[in-house]
């Protein structure tokens, strides 16, 4: 497994923008699959975008409030990092903020939270005025 660790959180202003990152130690990153995920109070965590681990696949969940069209999620093998920037922040971006990975070097998107096995302990997105 890989030991995973978030960054970049804080308290930002709504229509703010943010970069997540998820530094990867113990194993070739470029060889695992990685999704965030957020978790709000009260609410299951639930997907907020993945990118395969090979072939540069990219998801952004759909739900109504989703950060689809308004974040970018990349990764830098070299620096064992993926990033999510997200951009035009709504107080219901509010959560905490989880990557994710499991190994898989082909271009599938996990999209399940029983999908993956290695977990950071999150990072605290807070959006408000």
């Amino acid at each position: 497994q890989v030991q995973l660790a978030e960054s970049g959180g804080g308290l930002v202003q709504p229509g703010g923008s943010l970069i997540l990152s998820c530094a990867a130690s113990g194993s070739t990153f470029g060889r695992y699959a990685v999704g965030w995920f957020r978790q709000a109070p009260g609410k299951e965590r639930e997907l907020v975008a993945a990118v395969s681990g090979s072939a540069g696949s990219t998801h952004f969940a759909d739900s109504a409030d989703s950060v689809k069209g308004r974040s970018t999620i990349s990764r830098d093998n070299a620096k064992n990092t993926v990033y999510l920037h997200m951009n035009s922040l709504k107080p219901e971006d509010t959560a905490v903020y989880y990557c994710a990975a499991r190994s898989s070097v082909s271009s599938r998107i996990y999209y399940s939270v029983r999908d993956y096995d290695s977990w950071g302990q999150g990072t605290q997105v807070t959006v408000s005025s």
